[in-house]
Order: C-alpha cells, then sequence, then structure tokens
C-alpha cells in the first residue's frame, strides 16, 4: 500500500503533537515493509519551513529544533534507501498539472502539488491534518484521513 503523507503528517513525525501517534504507526508499517510512504521533494522544504517556524515563535528550543529536523533529513535518507519512501520530484509537468487544481478549488500551490504528487505515485491513502486539504483529496478520488480526529482508527485504515 503506498501512503501520501503530506507536511502537516509529517512534521508530526518529529514534533509531538495531535496526530503523533498515526503518523508513528505509518513508520512503522513504512520500515517493516507493509507499506511505502510517498511524498513530494517540496514536502521537504515545506517541513523545514514548517519547524523553523515552530524555533522562531518558541514552540521548540534550538535544540529540539536541531534534533527534530536532523531526525527528519536522516529518517528520509534512509527510507528512501531501504525502498520504503517514495520521493516524487518537483517537475515542470507536476507544477503544470497542479494549476487547474488551484482553480478548481481555490487551494495554494503547495496543496495542489501534494494532490498531484499523491495522484501521480497511485498513493491508495493520503494523510493529512489540513482539513481543506483534505476536502480536496477526496474530490479527487482519493482516500484519506485526518491524522488529528482519525488516530485511533489508523491502524484500522492502514490494514485495509
Amino acid at each position: 500500500m503506498k501512503v501520501y503523507l503530506d507536511s502537516s503528517s509529517i512534521v508530526k513525525r518529529y514534533v509531538w503533537e495531535r496526530g503523533t501517534e498515526a503518523v508513528r504507526y505509518v513508520y512503522e508499517l513504512a520500515y517493516s515493509g507493509d507499506v511505502n510512504v510517498v511524498f513530494s521533494l517540496w514536502n521537504i522544504g515545506e517541513v523545514l519551513t514548517v519547524l523553523d517556524k515552530y524555533l522562531s515563535r518558541k514552540w521548540l528550543s534550538s535544540d529540539d529544533y536541531a534534533r527534530a529536523r536532523g531526525m527528519f533529513l536522516a529518517e528520509t535518507l534512509r527510507l528512501v534507501k531501504l525502498k520504503a519512501l517514495s520521493l516524487i520530484p518537483l517537475r515542470v509537468r507536476l507544477v503544470a498539472e497542479a494549476w487547474p487544481l488551484i482553480e478548481k478549488y481555490h487551494v495554494y500551490e503547495a496543496d495542489a502539488l501534494q494532490v498531484v504528487s499523491a495522484k501521480i505515485s497511485n498513493a491508495q491513502l493520503f494523510l493529512t491534518a489540513d482539513k481543506r486539504l483534505l476536502e480536496v483529496v477526496e474530490a479527487e478520488g482519493i482516500k484519506s484521513f485526518n491524522v488529528e480526529v482519525e488516530e485511533r482508527r489508523a491502524a484500522s485504515l492502514l490494514k485495509r
């Protein structure tokens, strides 16, 4: 099973928030070979931006920021090497395919890129904590769930 993680979900792997347990479970399944995690190269920049924002708002200490950033980058590389992570490259075609979604759903380009990336990768499940993005993903025919709301159901949803 391919599981697309949006930026809000990825952050929960490295910063304890509501939804962290669901994302932790996905990573466990990836390490055991039961799922293939998918995200876009674009998500890496977004995750780093969020972590930096948490640091500047003092939601993370300098040490916690450095630890979260280092773990994220190291784990991303490790999962790619294990072939447990499909990293979707950012290409002109991908960006161009996102434009109609921007106009159709009135979303930010980053969200449209994530939807297109999930479609290109043939992800069977899309995880997010963004309610608006969840609506768009579902309208585009991709099964999805909100990791914050359905955290306790993550195991059953992922086994389908």
